[in-house]
């Protein structure tokens, strides 16, 4: 629900002025959190688009489950759907 650690540094030591920031990202089934917002105020000088974010592979009993069948289609027309929203 917090934005990475190593994501936090990148943004603090490089100057993204003028760039455009397009975030994603995965997680277990707790959403993004603030991570976009932290983004966005990171960035004041950027292009940052809207973000995606999907619920990705989750553990469980040490077990790593990866999107597979169903889910994997769902979301491969969701990024579709995304990218062709925010003009890519």
């Amino acid at each position: 629900m917090q934005l990475p650690p190593p994501m936090k540094s990148f943004l603090k030591q490089y100057d993204l002025t003028g760039k455009t920031v397009i975030p994603f990202n995965t997680h277990g089934g707790y959403g993004i959190g603030s991570s976009f917002e932290l983004i966005k105020k990171s960035c004041p000088k950027s292009i940052v688009f809207e973000g995606y974010s999907t619920k990705g592979g989750v553990e469980r009993d040490g077990v790593i489950f990866v999107m597979d069948g169903e889910k994997k289609n769902q979301t491969i027309a969701e990024v579709r759907q995304w990218l062709k929203k925010i003009g890519f």
